[in-house]
């Protein structure tokens, strides 16, 4: 569940990928099934929800 809740089980494992142009990658990601998390904590990460609703991250390769 994202973002996590007290007292609900927490993810067992977490994704993250990184990308080198963050718009398109979640543009690309969404085009896919998932869908763009509400919270969002982090300006060079999106969190998103696979179709299940299970969450992983793309995160900006600045490197």
């Amino acid at each position: 569940m994202w973002p996590p809740v007290a007292g609900e089980q927490r993810p067992m494992m977490h994704l993250d990928v990184q990308v080198g142009d963050l718009d398109d990658a979640v543009a690309e990601a969404v085009a896919l099934g998932a869908t763009l998390a509400q919270d969002q904590p982090q300006p060079d990460v999106r969190v998103l929800l696979d179709p299940a609703g299970h969450p992983f991250c793309l995160v900006r390769d600045d490197g």
